[in-house]
């Protein structure tokens, strides 16, 4: 299968800056202004209003990130994930504003779950029935607005956990996202698989990445290329998908070096 259009992840002065390359190809972008904990659950009509007048030429696809810091959806406090619902749905109403259709969330599983889950048997059942219960009222409104929830790998160590959650919960509107950054710093310090074996676990399930580089140590958000990952074969894993998942840079820093990052990515296709 042939590998989507690469794009970025955007706060509202990269979109400004890369509007041209990311417009006149139609990229898809990711808008991520919106997790912090004061913007998502404060008034953000003038973000938004913002956003809307700026993104009128852009045609490509589009989502957001969804609120992460602190919000555990598998959390065993149900007046706790109340709230988490309540962030969640905000969110949607964002993307719903934005024309957004895939919304970025962030999976629960730790190295500590898959260390204990025979020292305490009923953790992964209890945190499914309980991300489950978070995430129902949720998908009801992301499917009534036409969004994606994307449950992305964070702290996850064994790549296959999340994708059973989503094949249980079974719902058309929650997908898998991979985050290549993630996978590989689980690998260089938790001794998880590679960033390849995380494509293949999620086979079927997969509706984004986030493409970003690493030196196996922290959660660098380098550019592709500047850090240890072998791209070569990431993106002969993704293209050997049968679905076709958004492809989104999320680097932190010189943004304005990504169209010679992309370049450099799509020079890696042909040889896939």
């Amino acid at each position: 299968m042939a590998l989507s259009t690469f794009g970025a992840a955007v706060t509202l002065p990269t979109f400004e800056n890369l509007q041209s390359w990311l417009c006149d190809a139609d990229r898809p972008i990711e808008i991520q202004d919106f997790v912090y904990p004061d913007v998502i659950a404060g008034e953000s009509s003038e973000l938004v209003a913002r956003y809307q007048s700026v993104l009128a030429p852009h045609r490509g696809h589009r989502g957001i990130h969804g609120p992460f810091f602190g919000l555990d959806l598998a959390n065993p406090d149900r007046a706790i994930r109340e709230v988490i619902q309540q962030r969640f749905i905000k969110g949607l109403e964002i993307a719903e504003a934005l024309c957004a259709t895939h919304m970025v969330i962030h999976s629960p599983f730790t190295y500590w779950h898959l260390l204990n889950q025979r020292n305490y048997p009923d953790i992964k059942p209890t945190m499914f029935a309980a991300a489950a219960e978070c995430l129902a009222p949720v998908l009801e409104r992301a499917a009534n607005t036409g969004c994606v929830l994307m449950l992305e790998n964070i702290d996850d160590t064994d790549p296959a956990t999340r994708v059973e959650l989503v094949a249980e919960i079974n719902h058309p509107n929650l997908r898998v996202s991979i985050d290549t950054g993630h996978a590989d710093l689980a690998h260089g310090r938790y001794t998880a698989p590679p960033v390849t074996d995380f494509i293949a676990a999620a086979a079927g399930h997969l509706g984004h990445v986030h493409l970003q580089d690493v030196d196996g140590y922290a959660d660098r958000h380098w550019h592709p290329g500047e850090g240890r990952i072998n791209w070569s074969p990431v993106l002969r894993a993704l293209a050997a998908l049968e679905e076709t998942p958004h492809l989104i840079l999320e680097v932190r820093r010189h943004t304005e070096a990504l169209p010679k990052t992309v370049e450099w990515l799509e020079s890696l296709v042909p040889s896939v």
